[in-house]
């Protein structure tokens, strides 16, 4: 009788093994369908980029990630002997260019440098179809999310073929789909490599930190945490032991940085500038237009307060409820748009970070805020770069206006991504998880 039971549950054991492998492979073939799709639409939007009005009235950022490459070819060591306004971890795709095209070819850097901000939308995307794919949504659903992560920069305009955000981006939604896909130690590594390139992907350690907890236990966690700290560490250490006064220059400029004239407190002013009359003024520094004065300085110190206290206010809300993939998703694009709309420095670039991490939102909730990113977007468009000396150096009243909507629409935007569920949800069951996902570590 024993050896029956045995048999029986031997063959079981190894009916549903069967099953899982025969469930893994179609996971995978439905994976790559998917990615590859999203890659197609991607590509096909970013060489729209180069036609057309896309190409009228360009400011780049190219010039200055040339001079970097240039100085490091000539034996310059980044921080040391020349300022740097990145992090440590950007420094790759400024300096691979550069050595591609040799020094003095601006023309076959930007190409080199563009194409390789491609690349890296093409891996944020494939990132987020992993993800799409993890969470089981239907066609439509698919088609929408996928159309948002692919042709999203076409609302956006040419700022993403000539700025490195791409990078980050796609670090930061890989880290989620190594993460949801059972790959954790990877998963917190490639998080830090993110945070390395620009600071702001870890606003989402956090969160990621308690999902593995809860669902995979302490340890898990703690191996999560030193990962990326020992990612983060290795890219900032080098530079650190040569020149630690140039590092802490570059990190402490950063923190320090007046009132961006696109942040939200400046278009606020901007308003009232153009309402009633308030009197303003420009000033230059840190690489960026600023508004300077006694009430732009309150509310960049207002602000450098307020973004840090709503950030910690989603990472209370998170580890206070179930944690389950669609709260750990949508609480880490809210976590990125609280950083961008309250930042003291709003660039057009930033909004670059939240076009692959919205689309993998779920239900009504995901199709607003699909909606209210691509209206911040062409907003966004709308007077960047067409308008923006104007702005600057005239305060035109058409850009006021449209810097502040766009900032208004981000606001909108984290209060849709941050509103808690009408009922609460309980903990999404881990059997749902594919058995080789669930062995993965």
């Amino acid at each position: 009788m024993a050896t029956a039971e045995a048999t029986a549950t031997t063959e079981l054991n190894v009916a549903l093994l069967g099953a899982a492998t025969g469930s893994s492979r179609a996971g995978r073939g439905l994976t790559a369908f998917v990615a590859a799709l999203g890659v197609s639409v991607f590509l096909a939007a970013w060489g729209t980029l180069h036609y057309g009005f896309y190409t009228h009235r360009l400011l780049l950022d190219t010039p200055i990630y040339e001079h970097y490459g240039a100085a490091s070819q000539h034996g310059r060591v980044p921080y040391r002997d020349f300022a740097v306004e990145y992090p440590p971890g950007a420094l790759p795709v400024f300096l691979l260019p550069s050595a591609v095209a040799g020094p003095g070819r601006f023309g076959i850097y930007s190409r080199v440098f563009e194409g390789l901000m491609g690349l890296c939308g093409v891996a944020a995307v494939g990132a987020a179809a992993v993800i799409l794919v993890r969470q089981g949504r239907r066609r439509l659903a698919l088609g929408l999310a996928l159309g948002l992560a692919g042709l999203g920069s076409l609302a956006l305009g040419p700022v993403v073929l000539s700025r490195f955000d791409l990078w980050p981006a796609a670090l930061t939604t890989g880290s989620l789909a190594l993460l949801l896909s059972g790959r954790r130690r990877l998963s917190f590594g490639l998080l830090g490599l993110a945070f390395a390139a620009k600071i702001f992907p870890v606003v989402l350690l956090p969160p990621m930190l308690v999902y593995v907890w809860r669902r995979h236990g302490r340890r898990d966690a703690l191996r999560g945490a030193a990962g990326f700290v020992s990612v983060a560490l290795a890219c900032f250490l080098p530079f650190l032991i040569v020149s630690p006064h140039g590092v802490w220059a570059s990190l402490s400029g950063q923190a320090g940085r007046p009132l961006q004239i696109e942040s939200l407190g400046a278009a606020l002013l901007l308003a009232a500038h153009q309402a009633w009359g308030l009197g303003l003024a420009m000033g230059v520094s840190h690489g960026s237009n600023n508004l300077v004065g006694s009430a732009p300085h309150a509310l960049a110190v207002a602000q450098a307060l307020l973004q840090p206290l709503v950030v910690v206010a989603l990472w209370i809300a998170f580890a206070r409820g179930p944690a389950d993939r669609e709260r750990l998703l949508r609480t880490c694009a809210a976590c990125v748009c609280a950083f961008i709309a309250f930042g003291k420095v709003l660039s057009p670039q930033y909004l670059v970070w939240l076009l692959p991490l919205v689309p993998l939102l779920r239900g009504r909730r995901g199709l607003i805020a699909g909606v209210l990113l691509v209206l911040a977007m062409a907003l966004t468009q709308l007077w960047f770069p067409y308008r923006y000396l104007d702005l600057v150096y005239q305060f035109d009243a058409r850009a006021s206006w449209l810097v502040f909507a766009r900032d208004l629409v981000l606001v909108a935007l984290l209060a849709v991504l941050a509103w808690p569920e009408r009922s609460p949800r309980g903990r999404e069951p881990l059997e749902r998880l594919d058995p080789a996902v669930s062995a993965a570590g």
